[in-house]
C-alpha cells in the first residue's frame, strides 16, 4: 500500500507533461504563416517574386545575341534599349548578350563609323574610314539585305580629302519604335567580309549565315540606322509565351537616349 501515493504522483506528473506538450504544439501552430502568408492569397501579392501563379522566364528562355559594329552601335528591341557597344572606337569588339525575345520583334540599330563631325575623317583627320555591321541572334535572326537602312551623316562629300565637308540629316524621333514608318527607306546593302575587314573578335563568335550590311557607301556614310521586324523565330522554334515585361522607366527609349 505504500506504493499507492507514489503511483498517484507519477500519474499526475505524466498528465502535466502531456498538457505541456499540447500547449507547446498549439503555440507553434499559432506561429505558422496562414495560407495567404505563404503565397496562396492576397497577402503575397506585391511581394518580391510575384504571385505563385505567374509564369516567369528562366535564363534558358533567352537567346544569345552577337553584335559587331565598325565602330560603334546601340540596339533596341521593340523600342527598348537592349545593348550598347562599350568601346566607341578601337579595338574592335563583339558585344554578346542574352536577350528575352518577343514576337513580332522590331530591331532598330544605330551604327556609327568613327568620323569627325566636320570632316568625316578619323585619326586626327588623316584617314578615311569605313563602316560595317553584323548581327546574329540565337533564334536564327541575322543581318542581310532585307533590313532597312538610312544614312544620317555623310562625308567627306564626294570623298574630297583636301577640303572635306560633311552633311548631317536630323535623326527622326522614335526611330526605334515598332510603329515608326521606314517604308521610304532603302534596303541595306550586303558587303563582303574582305571589304569590311573585321578584326579577330569576329572570328571567335558565331556569325554563321549573317551578312555584313551598311548603306551602299561603306566609306562615306558614317551614321546609319538599320531596322527590321521579325514575325517569328527564323529557326522554327515555337513562339515563346508572353512573359511579364518590366517597365522601370522611359529613359531607355530612343527619344530619351540619343
Amino acid at each position: 500500500m505504500k506504493s499507492f501515493p507514489f503511483l498517484i504522483l507519477m500519474i499526475g506528473l505524466g498528465t502535466l507533461g502531456l498538457l505541456y506538450q499540447a500547449s507547446q504544439a498549439q503555440s507553434q501552430d499559432d506561429r505558422k504563416p496562414r495560407a495567404d502568408e505563404r503565397g496562396n492569397g492576397p497577402a503575397e501579392r506585391g511581394k518580391k517574386g510575384g504571385g505563385p501563379k505567374i509564369a516567369k522566364p528562366r535564363i534558358t528562355d533567352t537567346v544569345k545575341a552577337n553584335i559587331y559594329a565598325d565602330n560603334w552601335f546601340k540596339l533596341y528591341i521593340n523600342g527598348n534599349l537592349v545593348a550598347v557597344d562599350s568601346i566607341s572606337f578601337i579595338p574592335h569588339n563583339v558585344v554578346s548578350v542574352d536577350i528575352l525575345p518577343e514576337y513580332p520583334m522590331t530591331i532598330a540599330v544605330m551604327a556609327k563609323d568613327n568620323a569627325d563631325k566636320d570632316t568625316g575623317l578619323e585619326y586626327d583627320n588623316t584617314n578615311l574610314g569605313d563602316g560595317g555591321f553584323v548581327l546574329k541572334f540565337g533564334d536564327g535572326t541575322v543581318t542581310n539585305a532585307s533590313w532597312k537602312a538610312k544614312s544620317f551623316f555623310h562625308g567627306p562629300i564626294d570623298g574630297d580629302l583636301k577640303n572635306p565637308k560633311t552633311r548631317h540629316d536630323p535623326i527622326p524621333a522614335n526611330w526605334s519604335e515598332p510603329d515608326f514608318d521606314d517604308s521610304g527607306w532603302d534596303n541595306a546593302v550586303e558587303h563582303s567580309e574582305e571589304a569590311v575587314g573585321p578584326k579577330e573578335p569576329f572570328y571567335a563568335h558565331d556569325f554563321a549565315g549573317a551578312k555584313w550590311i551598311w548603306t551602299e557607301d561603306l566609306a562615306l556614310d558614317n551614321t546609319v540606322i538599320f531596322r527590321t521586324t521579325i514575325a517569328s523565330p527564323p529557326n522554327g522554334s515555337p513562339i515563346p509565351r508572353a512573359w511579364p515585361r518590366g517597365k522601370i522607366d522611359e529613359s531607355n527609349r530612343a527619344d530619351n537616349a540619343k
